[in-house]
C-alpha cells in the first residue's frame, strides 16, 4: 500500500477546541480503517506543523477521499507528501542510468 506523511496545522476551531482533539484523532483513525486505510504512526510536533501522521492507503483516491473528510471537519488543514520506502528508494534510484 502506498505511504504518505500527512502534516497538520489546527484552524481556529480546531485550536479552541483543542481538549477534544484525542477523541477526533479516534474518529479519523477509524473513518480511515473504514476506507481500508491504516494510521501507521501520528505524532505532536513543534514548529510549522502542529501534527504528524504516517498513514498506509490503498489508493491515491482513497487518500484524497479521506483528506477532504478531515478539512470538512473544519479543525485543521493538510499538507500531504508521498513516501517511499527504504526498498524502493534503492529500486529507484538503483534504475538510474
Amino acid at each position: 500500500m502506498p505511504t504518505y506523511i500527512i502534516q497538520s496545522q489546527w484552524t481556529e476551531q480546531g485550536i479552541r477546541s483543542v481538549k477534544e482533539s484525542a477523541k477526533r484523532l479516534d474518529v479519523g483513525k477509524k473513518k480511515l480503517k473504514e476506507m481500508g486505510g491504516e494510521i501507521k504512526a501520528f505524532y505532536l510536533t513543534t514548529g510549522s506543523y502542529d501534527m504528524l501522521a504516517i498513514v498506509d492507503v490503498p489508493n491515491d483516491a482513497t487518500l484524497a477521499k479521506h483528506l477532504l473528510w478531515l478539512g470538512a471537519q473544519g479543525n485543521l488543514r493538510t499538507q500531504t507528501v508521498k513516501a517511499f520506502t527504504e526498498d524502493e528508494f534503492r529500486g529507484i534510484v538503483g534504475d538510474l542510468t
